[in-house]
């Protein structure tokens, strides 16, 4: 009798050291605290049965074991013709993003396997929509109903209105046009990518935080070089700061208009901000990145450059390591073997929204995970300090945005200060009595 007693005290010490170790684990992986007691509660829980309607899952398993819920999720990677970076130490590697979502895969099968789950990432990459459509159609009719997309703007809504009234969500991490969330916005679309007006409003709310008020705007000839240059100028209104003077700067995209060395340029960017009104902060407009790098340090005026080059906002840097990112961005290297970029980092946290979503209902029914989603219950940990959530307006996600250097971190934003009756991160962005958006609007 007193060595069963022993006994079962023993496997009960075991169980906690155990549990103990899942919680290790689990904030490793920057899985929400909450989190905790379904992971512990997991050896007890019942055998998921499998879901009446569709879902993106299957239930795996040998006979006599306990059934795993496997689930697929599809990366759609649209190719593009781009033109080089100025900087050889920019240029994008082939797996940027699917890094991200590997990752990512691996930190949901950590808790999975306490969970009886199992994820697995599919790629799809082409430079024709079409073919992209058709891979998720396929996948789609597979079992896979999560589709993780970096498309440009025409290719994300075409797949997105290929893919209405199928089980099927469209996470979008890396397109930052406003209007898909907005004017063309589409129920079955989530947004991991920040906005241009996130990214400017995080910029625009440090720069009148440090009383750069008045601001020189130099942007670029491109259609999405103009939309960037709007978004400040709406930053600069919605929080006291000052346009003073506005500026394209048009350059050859054939020949960069900076194949003659570093001394033409050394006399051309002097040349044209010369005499431009008296400003604190130079902002550059250039998403393509075709000749932002070429201000900082060159301009008539000596003033401090950002925007696209010098001081820059984002969603990720490699340097971060505040709220555990250190052992996050070790990982990331350990398995890519390079550094963290943002549309890594948009990937990841798109994969570890489906994985959060089946850790807690503990199910891979599509339609379950997807209303969760959607719920105003849902949240995600993201190496940013507090909570992320989607907005129930537009399907964005409210995050904390960060303000760099090329090295190092300078600030995060929302800044001190800046209010908002519900939650500072809707600072950032388009918000609810702003938005255009009618598809999330609920009859």
């Amino acid at each position: 009798m007193t060595v069963w007693i022993w006994a079962e005290q023993l496997a009960a010490r075991m169980k906690a050291a155990a549990g103990a170790a899942v919680l290790v684990i689990a904030v490793a992986v920057g899985i929400t605290p909450h989190l905790a007691s379904a992971v512990l509660a997991a050896d007890e829980a019942p055998a998921i049965a499998p879901a009446p309607s569709a879902a993106p899952s299957e239930i795996v398993g040998k006979a006599g074991e306990k059934p795993v819920i496997a689930i697929s999720i599809l990366y759609l990677k649209q190719l593009r013709d781009e033109n080089p970076p100025l900087s050889l130490l920019d240029l994008a590697p082939d797996d940027e993003g699917i890094a991200g979502a590997r990752l990512a895969v691996a930190d949901n099968n950590t808790t999975g396997t306490f969970l009886g789950q199992s994820f697995k990432l599919e790629t799809v990459e082409s430079a024709n929509v079409d073919d992209l459509i058709k891979g998720a159609n396929d996948y789609i009719a597979a079992g896979t109903g999560f589709v993780i997309a970096d498309l440009d703007s025409p290719s994300l809504i075409k797949l997105a209105d290929a893919l209405a009234g199928k089980p099927a969500l469209v996470l979008n991490v890396g397109n930052p046009d406003d209007e898909l969330r907005e004017e063309k916005c589409r129920a079955n679309v989530v947004h991991l990518a920040p906005t241009r007006t996130m990214l400017a409003d995080a910029l625009g709310q440090y720069l009148v935080w440090k009383q750069w008020r008045n601001w020189f705007i130099v942007s670029g000839p491109t259609a999405q070089d103009k939309l960037l240059a709007d978004a400040y100028k709406r930053a600069a209104k919605r929080f006291g700061g000052k346009i003073v003077e506005e500026r394209e700067f048009k350059y050859e995209s054939g020949s960069r208009r900076a194949d003659g060395g570093f001394e033409q340029i050394q006399q051309q960017i002097p040349q044209f901000t010369q005499n431009a009104k008296d400003h604190d902060v130079v902002i550059v407009a250039d998403e393509g990145q075709l000749f932002a790098d070429y201000m900082p340090y060159r301009t008539w005026t000596p003033r401090p450059v950002a925007g696209s080059a010098g001081l820059t906002p984002t969603s990720w840097h490699p340097a971060l390591e505040l709220w555990g990112g250190t052992q996050f961005q070790n990982r990331f290297k350990r398995m890519a073997g390079r550094l963290m970029r943002p549309l890594d980092y948009n990937a990841w946290i798109a994969m570890r929204v489906v994985g959060e979503a089946a850790a807690r209902k503990q199910t891979g029914d599509f339609r379950t995970l997807n209303d969760y989603i959607h719920s105003p219950e849902f949240e995600v940990a993201a190496f940013k300090g507090v909570k992320t959530t989607f907005r129930g307006w537009n399907g964005q996600l409210r995050q904390p945005l960060i303000v760099t250097t090329p090295k190092l971190l300078v600030t995060i934003s929302p800044q001190p200060g800046f209010l908002h009756q519900f939650t500072e991160l809707d600072t950032l962005g388009i918000d609810k009595p702003e938005t255009k958006c009618q598809a999330y609007t609920k009859p």
